[in-house]
């Protein structure tokens, strides 16, 4: 017997800078599992200036996808940051739901359709995968000092920024959205960088947009790209230019 076509449209943005050791099973990935879910869907892959060969392996990936599975993707000439690759992904997409997920694979795409069921069933109109929620399994934990560095920037954010306290998890790289809101908010995003989160909670909660966790499966990816220590004044440059701009 066929299996009947789930004709939902989601959009799967994934931004990547010098990724091309890992690209291609983002792909891949992404690319079986809406055949699996028997998904009408579209695969955009945003290169944020990489100097090495991640959208050429991407491209290469994708074509062997081509004649199922929509794939764009984006060559961005210089590099500019995750959130300026993010939205440059995401204001291109054209699905009913739209979401973003690191390079890497710290979170299995399976874990997308438990944020999918809240944004079905009208529970919110965001969803944001959590390592913090009871129910999330961690495959490969944090160590203890970035452990430290993320309770402490958890605690000022929400103060700093007037976040929902109940927010466990703003920096997870795993997010789903209405596509119309998804659109809404990162065309008007000015964050170029990692804080581009903030931004578009901030805008979110500014208009009474309702924002839900999920737990998430996660291994936790060694090659990491910001550094607490070295990043710090460019993290606070951004969270005051989020605070003026919202």
């Amino acid at each position: 017997m066929r299996k009947s076509r789930n004709l939902m449209k989601l959009s799967i943005v994934i931004p990547a800078f010098n990724e091309c050791g890992k690209i291609g099973r983002d792909v891949e990935s992404a690319c079986e599992f809406l055949l699996k879910n028997s998904f009408d869907g579209e695969i955009i892959v945003a290169d944020d200036g990489s100097g090495d060969t991640t959208a050429d392996e991407a491209q290469k990936v994708g074509d062997k996808y081509n004649n199922r599975i929509r794939i764009n993707v984006i060559r961005n000439k210089h590099h500019h940051g995750k959130g300026y690759a993010v939205r440059s992904g995401i204001i291109q997409t054209t699905g009913d739901y739209v979401m973003f997920a690191d390079s890497g694979g710290c979170v299995p795409l399976d874990n997308t359709l438990r944020g999918l069921e809240l944004l079905k069933t009208g529970k919110c109109d965001i969803a944001h995968g959590s390592r913090r929620l009871a129910g999330t399994h961690l495959v490969k934990d944090q160590g203890l000092y970035r452990h430290i560095c993320s309770a402490i920037f958890h605690w000022f954010i929400i103060r700093m920024m007037k976040l929902p306290p109940q927010l466990t998890d703003t920096q997870c790289g795993f997010k789903i959205y209405r596509g119309d809101v998804a659109r809404l908010f990162y065309g008007q995003c000015v964050t170029d960088g990692f804080m581009f989160d903030i931004e578009i909670i901030r805008r979110a909660i500014n208009r009474n947009y309702r924002i839900a966790e999920f737990p998430i499966d996660w291994t936790c990816d060694p090659d990491s790209r910001l550094s607490p220590t070295r990043s710090f004044w460019r993290i606070l440059s951004e969270l005051l230019k989020i605070r003026k701009a919202t």
